[in-house]
């Protein structure tokens, strides 16, 4: 029997959290979630203010605490002042992989001039990756959906659960077992 994915979606905003406005972020990473996973999976959400500190104790909470595969953060990955996500990240991880925020911002550049000011990025603490995207719902699938590909393979090699997904809808790629003769 396969261990249950645990997946957190943990949204830094001030109003949100405030409750000014609802969470349509991580709202729309769930959706996606849901339609290309199809392993059982559970979710553990949040949605916090931009505060270094928190962020960085929200992140430690999720993986070494609740056990979570993979985080996936939205907001705080701007220029602005209170905008610290990557940064936070960077404090808890022990690999960082830039390639996640590299394609990322890559592919926004085919929707906004701007994407070059977007500092997303991406990391392993033990076995969970951790990957910051953007706050716009609209932003986080033409984000998302490049990277997810590789998501479950890099899971796999730093050894959490398996993510299986519907391959009509999203196709993930993992090397074939090639034999040594």
């Amino acid at each position: 029997m396969s261990k249950v994915v645990k997946i957190g979606i943990l949204t830094l905003s001030d109003r949100a959290s405030e409750g000014v406005y609802d969470d349509l972020s991580g709202k729309a990473i769930r959706e996606l979630l849901d339609e290309w996973i199809v392993s059982e999976r559970e979710y553990v959400y949040k949605v916090i203010p931009d505060e270094f500190e928190l962020i960085k104790a929200t992140l430690i909470e999720f993986i070494d605490t609740l056990g979570c595969d993979l985080v996936l953060t939205t907001g705080g990955t701007g220029p602005a002042l209170r905008d610290v996500t990557p940064e936070a990240t960077e404090a808890v991880c022990e690999k960082m992989m830039p390639g996640f925020g590299e394609l990322m911002r890559s592919e926004s550049l085919k929707y906004v001039p701007t994407a070059i000011l977007s500092r997303q990025t991406a990391g392993i603490r033990g076995s969970c990756l951790i990957v910051n995207l953007p706050g716009n719902p609209k932003a986080i699938k033409e984000c998302l959906e490049p990277v997810f590909s590789a998501i479950p393979y890099c899971i796999d090699l730093i050894e959490g659960a398996y993510i299986q997904t519907d391959e009509s809808k999203m196709k993930v790629f993992r090397p074939k077992n090639k034999k040594i003769s």
